[in-house]
């Protein structure tokens, strides 16, 4: 049975994407075989690698001022009673030199059981193809691990470093790799006895098909499966995207 959640969320990006006519304002949807986030599965109830999840949001741009909000959603399944990743951000698009500068914050929202709900800071710099993001927790949890309602600020300080590599390589053809390095801190280490410090990476690319919808198929995995487990596991990720 489709959660309510998620047919709700099918629902309201299908009656929006046709409604984004302002051009600071996009839009996208998406159907993945498998969400994984830093190299992990967002959905543990299954052990099998094709896991679809539906996917999508909208960015507003504020004009030429570099100012945005946005918001990015997911169907998911890793907390008891929810099934559905809602995310809120805004940030600041700047210039410094040759290299694009990105700053803002986000927050991870999961309707329903809000043990996972966690805040970042980030600041990223892309130069050509290359881009360098570092997101700073700066809740009390990060996503249930170091469980806030009674350890204080025990996921505060979790810091994660991605470093993404994205170049057209032939007409319509985008060869994407990324590497990420997630570093707990030190209240989750205290709350979860053997938490590793891990590794993630994406190797792939994406096909556009048609203007403003793209195949991209990728492995995705991370290291430490030993206390991790499967949700770390090396997939094939296959998504169809449309984009508005």
């Amino acid at each position: 049975m489709i959660p309510a959640s998620l047919k709700t969320l099918g629902v309201a990006l299908a009656c929006a994407l046709p409604l984004l006519a302002s051009a600071q304002l996009t839009g996208n949807l998406s159907l993945t075989t498998n969400y994984k986030y830093r190299g992990q599965d967002q959905d543990t109830s299954r052990t099998k690698a094709i896991k679809p999840a539906l996917q999508g949001g909208f960015d507003y741009a504020f004009g030429e001022t570099g100012w945005y909000v946005g918001n990015w959603n997911s169907s998911v399944d890793w907390l008891n009673g929810n099934s559905l990743e809602v995310d809120v951000y805004g940030g600041y698009k700047f210039k410094a030199g040759e290299i694009d500068m990105d700053v803002g914050a986000l927050a991870y929202l999961y309707p329903g059981n809000s043990a996972g709900n966690t805040t970042e800071l980030y600041g990223a710099a892309t130069f050509g193809p290359v881009t360098a993001k570092y997101s700073h927790t700066v809740s009390s949890d990060y996503f249930g691990w170091a469980g806030a309602k009674t350890s204080g600020h025990r996921g505060r300080n979790t810091g994660y470093l991605n470093v993404a590599y994205s170049q057209e390589v032939a007409p319509s053809v985008t060869l994407k790799a990324a590497l990420g390095y997630t570093n707990f801190s030190g209240g989750v280490k205290d709350a979860t006895p053997g938490i590793k410090n891990y590794v993630d990476y994406s190797v792939g690319g994406a096909y556009e098909l048609d203007k403003g919808l793209s195949l991209g198929a990728a492995i995705v995995g991370a290291n430490q499966k030993a206390f991790f487990g499967d949700v770390n596991k090396a997939r094939l990720l296959v998504t169809l995207t449309k984009t508005l």
